[in-house]
């Protein structure tokens, strides 16, 4: 039998030590649904740019134009990447999560210079980059069951 003064410091049935690895690994794998929808959507963006090159309107000048086809397949292939290292992470693949770390950082340099093409979904997307790399650097629950 459990005493009450112990079990009123857990916060639910495992107590507060797994509920911080939960939130990890929750993290974790919100960040690769993200990665997975994000790549689709890039994806999509990708050819969006390929098949027509006047779907996106540039706002202002900006130091790093590109030809909005080689956007589209820098987009389709970064998107094919990011959504194949996504699915990994859910799958629990241990090669995705560096992989996915470093694919998000791309990703983000990608969107900062697209900024001009898509200001306001390429800030939601430095946003959402921000965390899936906070999310997969995080939870050390791969180290911890090498370690045990």
């Amino acid at each position: 039998m459990t005493s009450p003064d112990r079990d009123a410091h857990r916060t639910g049935p495992a107590g507060p030590a797994d509920d911080d690895s939960a939130w990890a690994s929750g993290g974790t794998l919100f960040a690769g649904v993200l990665m997975f929808v994000y790549g689709i959507l890039s994806v999509l963006e990708g050819i969006a740019g390929i098949a027509k090159d006047d779907v996106y309107a540039r706002i202002g000048d900006y130091v790093y134009k590109f030809n909005l086809t080689t956007w589209g397949w820098i987009h389709l292939v970064l998107g094919v990447l990011v959504a194949v290292t996504g699915w990994g992470i859910l799958k629990g693949a241990d090669w995705a999560r560096a992989t996915g770390i470093a694919l998000a950082a791309v990703a983000m340099v990608a969107q900062f210079l697209w900024l001009p093409y898509t200001p306001l979904w390429a800030l939601i997307s430095l946003a959402i980059g921000t965390f899936i790399i906070w999310a997969l650097c995080t939870n050390g629950s791969t180290e911890e069951s090498r370690t045990s």
